[in-house]
């Protein structure tokens, strides 16, 4: 998910000729006689340009307008056949609802108005290039279609290969999020690029709508891949849920909206295999699975129930009963939080996908990248991973709530 940007509108500038008075009173009139100016009409400007060829399939239509402002666009194939599009909340552009056919024809017809009321039309014909023969980057988009998640989800996209720092800010125009109440937030790349998180400033409100489009089909990345599909989704945010786990205590706090409803003892890692400290989210949930390390300096298959990960390395919270007497006093897992099979059987039925998880006091700080780790920074920190300007006035809120959801 191209940072949406509020449209801007570029004045026409006049420059006043010095008018001499003489007496006591002076008359400037126009051709007209009535003492008004003729208004310019706007100056349009449309790309594609008229009659270019081998334009990408993810191609968008782009205006420029100087004294005015787009008031009619309309995008038909070599058919006749009407394309849906999209305004760009800057105004740069129209963006086609779905991506163009491989070698066709499009037209565009866009029409700018002026503060007058005159109107400038432009018309521009292009054809799309061959169906590319380059190898497509793939990518995942990890927020599915009519889910629920949790006041921590960020939005994730994941790429292999990585995309190159000098391609990601034609890749980052291409994500598109949109929230309902208005949330609006940035995209940020992890430093390798094989991953980039959309979020607000602050947690997400429950009850958010969130539709998101990565439109990527089509479009070139570099100069030796091109993008691989064009995916859309759109969910919810629940109750706010989040877990707290503190070494030093041995316990898990279970909050909802920010009030504390249950204390869980725990086992975390073992100093040889310690759990990470720091901000993540749940990513995944299992009734049933099994943890396989074959081939790992500490090989070991068990089969767990109740399992939620955390990170790409593996650590979870899960049921673990074979540790229920070690469970709020010592260490012994392999990195994972280990708990009651009663007590992770309870937790399955609480948390959801993208509630926030903190864990402190181990010996080892969370990797920033290992999961979804969009809030294991500051908001500051985390804009700087943006390919894109950020806008000035997008920070957070001059006072948080203790936890994410929770109501002041």
């Amino acid at each position: 998910m191209r940072l949406r940007r509020r449209l801007t509108l570029l004045g026409v500038v006049v420059a006043a000729t010095p008018l001499v008075l003489v007496g006591c009173t002076a008359d400037s009139k126009d051709g007209d006689g009535h003492g008004k100016k003729h208004a310019a009409p706007p100056e349009l400007t449309v790309t594609p340009g008229e009659g270019t060829k081998d334009v990408p399939i993810s191609a968008e239509v782009g205006t420029r307008v100087a004294g005015g402002r787009v008031s009619a666009v309309r995008i038909t194939d070599d058919k006749g056949k009407e394309i849906k599009a999209e305004p760009r909340e800057d105004g740069s552009a129209w963006v086609p609802s779905a991506p163009l056919q491989p070698k066709r024809t499009y037209t565009a017809e866009v029409t700018a108005t002026g503060d007058s009321g005159k109107t400038t039309t432009r018309k521009t014909t292009f054809t799309t290039m061959p169906k590319s023969t380059k190898p497509a980057v793939t990518s995942t988009l990890y927020f599915g279609d009519k889910r629920t998640y949790g006041t921590a989800m960020p939005v994730t996209v994941a790429f292999d290969p990585p995309i190159p720092k000098e391609a990601r800010a034609d890749v980052q125009r291409r994500l598109f999020v949109k929230t309902n109440p208005s949330q609006p937030g940035v995209w940020s790349w992890v430093e390798d690029g094989s991953q980039i998180y959309y979020r607000a400033p602050d947690f997400w409100r429950p009850g958010t709508t969130i539709s998101v489009r990565s439109a990527l089909e089509g479009l070139p990345i570099g100069k030796d891949l091109v993008g691989d599909d064009d995916r859309r989704s759109t969910s919810k945010i629940g109750q706010q849920v989040s877990l707290e786990i503190d070494n030093a205590t041995k316990q898990m706090s279970v909050l909802r909206d920010g009030k504390v409803i249950r204390k869980i003892p725990v086992s975390l890692g073992k100093p040889s295999t310690p759990t990470s400290s720091g901000k993540m989210v749940i990513m995944e949930q299992f009734q049933f699975t099994t943890f396989d390390t074959t081939g790992s300096a500490d090989p070991y298959v068990v089969d767990v129930e109740d399992a939620q990960r955390l990170t790409w390395g593996g650590e979870f919270i899960h049921g673990a009963p074979w540790s229920e007497g070690e469970q709020g006093s010592t260490n012994t897992s392999h990195g994972c939080t280990n708990v009651s099979a009663a007590a992770a059987d309870w937790l399955m039925n609480v948390t959801k996908v993208g509630d926030l998880v903190t864990v402190k006091g181990t010996e080892v700080e969370l990797q920033y990248g290992n999961g979804w780790t969009a809030w294991d920074v500051s908001w500051d920190e985390f804009v700087k991973g943006s390919a894109l300007p950020v806008p000035s006035g997008l920070k957070p809120a001059p006072s948080q709530p203790a936890h994410p959801g929770a109501v002041a």
